[in-house]
Order: structure tokens, then sequence, then C-alpha cells
């Protein structure tokens, strides 16, 4: 069962989806919620790659030869994080934000 969220993490947490789609650059307010949005999801990729790497650190102590084994699938889980796993910034998708046009 789900840890029931609190009023303060519901009152800090991002109404906006992570990306600069339907943002008015008018409106400094929504903007600046667009920004937090897209650099708080590179965040916790961020975090989630360094969390999986220490996991796989504490299992190759654990493991010894055999971590080749046994720690495999943490090794794989982690290169596939590794891949978004920077922080960017969200100048270079606001910048290169095109609009969608149909």
């Amino acid at each position: 069962m789900p840890t029931p969220e609190s009023a303060a993490f519901l009152a800090r947490k991002p109404k906006v989806a992570p990306t600069f789609d339907g943002v008015d650059y008018e409106d400094q307010t929504a903007l600046k919620a667009a920004q937090d949005a897209v650099i708080r999801e590179q965040w916790v990729k961020s975090m989630m790659a360094r969390l999986v790497r220490e996991e796989m650190g504490k299992c190759y102590w654990r493991e010894g030869v055999n971590h080749l084994e046994k720690c495999g699938h943490l090794r794989e889980r982690y290169l596939e994080l590794l891949k978004d796993s920077r922080v960017r910034g969200f100048l270079g998708e606001q910048q290169n934000y095109w609009p969608k046009t149909s």
C-alpha cells in the first residue's frame, strides 16, 4: 500500500508536466513552473541512477567473485539509467522548442 502524501508535500509538488508544450512564454509564473518541472525531472533521473549505483556497489561487495552472475541485473539497469542521468538544465529544451502545428 502506498504511503499517503502529506499536505506539505502536495503543496510543493509540481502541477505541470516536465515539458514546455502549451506554455505561454509571456506568463512568467507558468514559464517558471515549467522550468522547475523540467529540472526536477532531470534530478529524479539522476538520483535514481545514484541509488542503483549504490546498490550495485553493495552487491559487488556482498557477492565477491560471483558478482558477474549475481549483480548483472543491477549493472544492466544502471547502464540504462546512465544514458539520461545527466542534469542538463532547461535552456536547451526551452530554446529549441517548436510549437506543434496540427
